[in-house]
């Protein structure tokens, strides 16, 4: 299979970064050699993961690590690399890889699938408790053709625009349903004199990329999977009236009469962490903020005498098509195998289970789509609430600008900063970004 089919088909299970990578790795079928799942498993004392996560993540995921150590006696020595895929592929290129690895790029579990490289996991899972304790999204999210690959620790949303209820309401604000109903209250706001949205895409080298989240979070609640799978497989041109829809219909925040404070200059210049900020200040400086349920941990340590719930929440983004309602745009961390022994099978089954992922959960910092793991276990409601939609979602994918080929995704982020600059000039956006397409899915 190509490697833009790949890439389409796991990220169209809903895979994130290192999910569809896992997916897709595992699609290339039963692995030969590290990979095989014939026979018994040899036992082992001890395996490797090779992981991109670093300071508290890693310490959480120490933690999951240890209890199964505990459990099991079986040792997992952990590697910790911001250059994950380098580490990975000279490992693989010397016939060394690691038991076990999570990474968050498409590409190259895409390779590793092709290659046959991973283990196929429902050769060895109960697979009647995985479709017990995931829904339908999550097992797609991690399977390629029917197959499960994948295992998934953590999951987050980005459908999540937050405010404060007191501000919120002190303007008169209700919670909108619809897109119809965002560009209301967005207006009510607006004609009493306050900003309505704060809004920053500055992000030093990947400046761009929160607006990349808005235009794929519209586009899939609009267009829904099917359509933005095809566009984000190219499939459908970037040019396509869909794809310039959802850019337009991204301009009508950007560029509503009195909805942020110095637009389009601040929108360019504010950092989207200190755009968070805005509608919790005192006085606020805006009532709205769209970005994902990590927000909330730049509110808390900006202001951390609010209480979440309470004193900051989130509404789901709105609905643009009924039918398209349940959608939504997130990210998952995937753990897939490269060696099949009762260490791997052992460790990626329990990193599946309600009881790990309830170690992650309670340590903070975390989404579980596992049904079994408890709302009680989560620190505050807002986790909770995020880990429901996640859990009910209809269907999942990654944002557009995570799917696409680095030099395509680079460009998807310069698109949306010309497109904030001047959104006059879409169409010779969308013609710059179809033609660092082609160039891109040739490759």
């Amino acid at each position: 299979m190509p490697r833009r089919e790949f890439l389409q088909k796991a990220t169209a299970a809903g895979l994130s970064v290192s999910a569809a990578s896992a997916l897709l790795a595992a699609c290339g079928g039963v692995p030969a050699g590290n990979g095989a799942n014939n026979g018994s498993p040899s036992k082992v004392k001890s395996i490797d993961l090779l992981t991109q996560w670093s300071g508290e993540e890693l310490d959480s995921f120490k933690a999951i690590t240890s209890a199964f150590t505990k459990k099991t006696n079986i040792t997992v020595n952990i590697e910790s690399t911001r250059d994950v895929n380098a580490v990975l592929s000279t490992r693989l290129r010397g016939n060394n890889p690691p038991d076990a690895a999570g990474m968050p790029g498409i590409p190259q579990f895409q390779q590793y699938a092709s290659q046959g490289k991973l283990v196929k996991l429902d050769a060895f899972f109960d697979m009647s408790k995985i479709q017990q304790n995931y829904g339908k999204a999550w097992i797609d999210l991690a399977s390629y053709q029917g197959t499960l690959y994948g295992v998934l620790p953590k999951a987050n949303t980005k459908g999540t625009v937050w405010y404060s209820p007191k501000n919120f309401q002190d303007v008169g604000g209700s919670i909108p349903q619809t897109w119809n109903d965002l560009i209301a209250v967005s207006d009510k706001i607006a004609n009493a004199g306050k900003y309505p949205w704060a809004l920053g895409i500055e992000s030093a080298a990947s400046s761009g990329w929160p607006g990349t989240d808005w235009v794929s979070t519209i586009y899939i609640k609009k267009y829904g999977p099917d359509m933005f799978d095809q566009w984000t497989s190219h499939k459908i041109p970037w040019t396509h009236p869909s794809v310039k829809d959802a850019f337009q219909m991204f301009g009508t925040i950007v560029q509503g009469k009195h909805y942020i404070n110095g637009a389009p200059q601040a929108i360019l210049a504010t950092n989207f962490q200190d755009a968070s900020y805005q509608p919790f200040a005192t006085p606020p400086k805006a009532y709205m903020y769209f970005l994902g349920d990590f927000t909330a941990g730049f509110i808390q340590s900006q202001y951390a005498s609010l209480k979440a719930g309470t004193d900051y929440t989130f509404f789901d983004f709105p609905s643009i098509e009924d039918k398209y309602k349940g959608n939504v745009i997130g990210g998952a961390d995937i753990i897939a195998a490269f060696k099949d022994n009762d260490g791997t099978r052992q460790l990626l089954e329990y990193i599946s289970s309600a009881e790990a992922q309830t170690i992650w959960v309670k340590r903070g910092g975390a989404t579980s789509v596992n049904k079994a793991v408890q709302s009680s276990d989560y620190p505050n409601a807002i986790a909770s609430k995020a880990a429901q939609q996640m859990i009910n979602a209809s269907a999942v994918r990654l944002s557009a600008g995570d799917l696409v080929p680095g030099a395509l995704q680079t460009a998807f982020w310069k698109g949306i900063v010309s497109f904030v600059s001047d959104p006059k000039s879409l169409d010779s956006i969308l013609s710059t970004l179809e033609s660092s397409a082609q160039q891109a899915y040739q490759s």
